[in-house]
């Protein structure tokens, strides 16, 4: 029993980390329709920005973290505006086509900039854990991940339910057209969206660098698929559908490796099976149906 409590706890802090990446992807593909491919790489600039931060300058993590989330805002915006508005109304492969040209992009920059050697990246003096339920045993880490994503997740449900731009955004994403003729400034909405989702997942970067310390150029290939998967498993285009695939998939995938033989070799296959399964069967997700409102 407190092996599973345990794997169940680590599920969610691994689960709650792609709820907050998967959060873009529904975001974005909410409004525009469009799967921004490149978002898992916003996850390796936030870390690269943090890591610069904390080790070079010795800012502490909350700060170094605040202006992460500020940097890969603007790289969101700086992306829809260069690479994805010309490409609104063209054909979804351009679409694709571009964001993978995006993702190679940033990937080819850093690994130049910082070579493809990972990076220790600096702990943050978690490294104790809890007792509960017995003698169920959780690092402080874990438990500190999940309440921040969950902080993370409730601030913007508030954003999106409750603020001028978050109406904005569902109007938008209901019919961007009727939107426009009631004086809501489209261009600015999706830019707001992008800018959004890439400050989240700069949040997602810290957290998922300090559960596995290290930085590199190519570190947000694995997150950023896993985090889309998360996406079509609870409904892309549905917040709390993002936030429940996140949190599955992280459940699914931590007990995969715990308690199947040769767990650790199967459980990115389990993932990826999962998506096909779920494409096959309910296409819109777990929640693609009952939720009405999108973004």
């Amino acid at each position: 029993m407190e092996m599973f409590v345990m794997q169940l706890i680590n599920g969610l802090s691994i689960g709650s980390i792609y709820a907050l990446v998967a959060l873009g992807y529904t975001m974005v593909y909410g409004i525009v329709k469009l799967i921004n491919f490149a978002h898992g790489d916003v996850i390796m600039v936030g870390a690269y920005i943090i890591f610069l931060l904390v080790m070079y300058t010795g800012m502490h993590f909350v700060p170094a973290v605040l202006i992460a989330m500020a940097g890969c805002a603007l790289l969101g915006v700086l992306m829809e505006k260069i690479a994805y508005k010309p490409l609104r109304n063209a054909s979804r492969l351009s679409a694709l086509i571009t964001a993978i040209g995006v993702s190679l992009f940033l990937q080819n920059l850093f690994m130049t900039i910082f070579s493809p050697a990972p990076r220790p990246f600096p702990t943050i003096g978690l490294q104790g854990s809890v007792r509960i339920f017995g003698n169920a045993t959780v690092s402080n880490l874990a438990i500190v991940t999940i309440v921040v994503s969950l902080v993370m997740m409730g601030l913007l449900q508030i954003f999106v339910k409750m603020t001028k731009m978050g109406k904005a955004m569902r109007a938008v994403s209901e019919d961007a057209g009727a939107a426009s003729l009631m004086g809501i400034n489209v261009n600015t909405t999706i830019a707001i969206t992008f800018a959004v989702g890439s400050a989240l997942a700069a949040v997602g970067s810290f957290l998922f660098a300090s559960t596995f310390p290290q930085v590199q150029p190519f570190m947000g290939l694995d997150m950023g698929l896993k985090a889309f998967v998360a996406a079509v498993l609870g409904g892309i285009g549905v917040i709390p559908g993002a936030m429940l695939g996140g949190l599955l998939l992280g459940i699914i995938e931590v007990m995969t490796r715990a308690f199947i033989p040769g767990g650790t070799q199967w459980s990115d296959a389990v993932v990826f099976s999962l998506l096909i399964i779920i494409l096959l069967l309910k296409p819109s997700g777990l929640m693609g149906k009952s939720v009405g409102e999108k973004v």
